[in-house]
Order: C-alpha cells, then structure tokens, then sequence
C-alpha cells in the first residue's frame, strides 16, 4: 500500500509532526525546522470532537501511526452530529492518509483508517456493506463491545502491530474509564477535585480543530495528568465549574421522576453545558436519564443508564436514540436537532421518556 513506502516528516523529539496546514501537498521540510529533511506525509485525523475519547484516541492514534512511518505530520478534525457542527464528510479527507475515529462511518474512496465502537457506527446497510467490502484492503476497525475507542485503538495496535503504549497508559485507562462511566459512584464521576475530570469538562466546552491542534501533541509530550494539573486547563476550567453547579441546580429544579426515568427539560433558557451524570448523583434510584437541553447550536437530548442504580439495564439507548437520527452506545446516546425543532425535540424527548418508564 502507499503508506508502507512513502516517507514524511517526523520530529527531531521523536513523536510526528503536527500542524500541518490544510491542503498542503506532500514536500520536503527544511531541517532548520526542527525537523528532518524528507518528504511528509501527511495524515488528517477525523476524530469525535468535544469529547475526552475522541481527543485520547487522536493522540493514541498519532502515537500509533507515527509508528509505522518514520515520519509523518497530522491534521486534526473535531467532528460533532449537531446541525452547526463539522461532520466527517468526503471533502475533509484530502491526506496521504485518512482517518475516522470514535465517529460514524462515512464511505469515502479516501479514507484509509477507521475506529469506532458505537453499535450506532453505520447509518444504514450500504453503509456496512461498504465497510465490510473495503476492510479487506484498509485499515477498518470496528467492535461494539469496546469500552471505549482509545481502548481499541491500543488492543489493535498491540494485537496486530506488536505496539504498545505504556507511556501513554494512563490517558487510555482515563478515557476508557470516561467514556464507560467506569466510576465507583456516580459522586465520583461528578467530583470536580479531580484533576483528570476537570480535564474531560474543559475538552467536552472547547474541543474543536484548534483546541485539538494544541492538546494532541501535548498528550504525547507529557502524562495527561501534568496536563490536567496545568495551569492552563484550570484556568479553562474555572468558569466552566461555575456553570456545572449551575446546571446542577437547574436539574434539581426542573427535574420530574416518571417511573423509573428522571425526566428534565431544560428548553427553558440556552445552556452552556449538559454535564454527566448529575441526574445520577441527584436521583440516585433512577434507572434512565432523559435531558432535553436548548444550546446555541441546536437542541440536545441525552439519555443514559444509571449503572449505580442497583437495578439491571433492559434497553438498547443507541438503538432507541438511532429511530430518531441519533445514536450512541448502549447505555448511553445522544439525539441532535436544530434551533427551530424545539417542540419535536421537547415531544422526542418525553416519547422516550415513556418507552423507558
């Protein structure tokens, strides 16, 4: 294939280059750039923006692939289902190498690596079909039952490539233990003392193109949690505490137990967070979640299984929020809509709200 032969560039510190501009063809960069004088090739990296698994498995992903090129440079893609939000289209993938991360697959002659572990990861059969035909030549990666997307990514890479990452061990274990709620109580999961959740708040508020531009290389130059214990990220996070414990008292004051469902509509006024895991902390009994939110970039409904709730889980979320053009996992899925769709939004949201009662 391509990749195997062809060269890029790759930093004199031993992780790739990144930061490649768009559009740029592959060349020779000048040594006096800090890096060696030998042909890029350049990578664009579609990954779940605004979300902690989808920024752990950019960074694992560049660890990965750079190496298996000696030299490479990357460019980040933030992708969200929003109607205002970037989607993994076609037109992005313009690399020597293209790749979908944490993200619902998109067939494209282009695109030359994919990961993901949403049982929602394909929008139709066509879809699937397209990826089953073209794994047996590319790089495709697909498994419902990882816990999360960082996590698969490291268990291909060793499996399959002899790699490992043992440097990088802690951000996989936190973005898997993010990403699948693997938390002693739901009071831990909301514990704003802990570095590495401050962490995940502040990448679920800002992580788009830039923000991933700046963090992946840094999530390679230095354990996540010295990131985490930045100043930087506490500074980012400071407002964003504040607006938590706002959101939190506006669930308390909104919410409704119907059944075993804690049912919130939050359509209200616009908020600036939707924030995991509060409706478990405040309802701890509740077995589903149900929040109908108004955001500037459209309506958001969230929905999630209580894992602390004692009681067993008996729906399929992904598979509930996909009958209506969202998606996500089992235990938890999300379904985006735009501004003017505020009451389908509010009659979805108490429809499902229903069906899980």
């Amino acid at each position: 294939m391509r990749h195997e032969a062809t060269r890029s560039t790759r930093a004199r510190s031993g992780r790739p280059c990144v930061g490649t501009q768009p559009g740029a063809e592959r060349r020779a960069l000048p040594s006096a750039a800090g890096c060696d004088t030998t042909l890029v090739m350049r990578f664009v990296v579609a990954t779940h923006g605004h979300c902690f698994d989808g920024l752990a498995s950019a960074a694992l992903f560049t660890a990965f692939s750079g190496r298996l090129h000696a030299h490479a440079a990357y460019e980040y893609r933030a992708c969200g289902y929003g109607v205002s939000q970037q989607h993994a289209e076609p037109s992005l993938f313009t690399g020597d190498e293209n790749a979908i991360l944490d993200y619902r697959f998109v067939p494209c002659a282009a695109l030359t690596w994919y990961f993901d572990h949403h049982g929602t990861a394909f929008a139709d059969a066509q879809a699937r079909s397209y990826f089953e035909d073209a794994r047996k030549t590319r790089r495709f990666y697909f498994d419902p039952e990882a816990t999360s997307c960082t996590r698969f990514i490291a268990d291909v890479a060793e499996r399959d490539f002899g790699l490992r990452f043992d440097a990088l061990g802690e951000l996989v274990e936190w973005a898997d233990k993010v990403d699948s709620a693997r938390f002693d109580s739901a009071a831990h999961a909301t514990d704003q003392s802990n570095p590495l959740l401050r962490l995940a708040a502040v990448v679920e508020h800002y992580g788009d193109d830039r923000f991933l531009k700046r963090f992946v290389p840094r999530l390679l130059d230095a354990p996540v949690r010295s990131l985490a214990e930045s100043e930087d990220v506490s500074r980012k996070f400071a407002p964003l505490g504040r607006r938590q414990q706002r959101f939190a008292e506006r669930v308390r004051e909104k919410a409704e137990e119907r059944g075993r469902v804690v049912f919130v509509d939050l359509t209200d006024a616009v908020s600036t967070t939707l924030g995991k895991f509060v409706t478990y902390a405040l309802f701890p009994r509740a077995v589903y979640s149900v929040v109908v939110g108004l955001l500037t970039s459209g309506i958001k409904i969230s929905i999630g299984y209580n894992p602390w709730c004692g009681q067993p889980r008996d729906r399929d979320i992904g598979n509930l929020c996909a009958r209506y053009g969202g998606g996500g996992h089992p235990v938890v899925g999300g379904i985006s809509l735009g501004r003017e769709a505020l009451e389908r939004g509010r009659r979805i949201a108490a429809d499902v709200a229903e069906q899980l009662a």
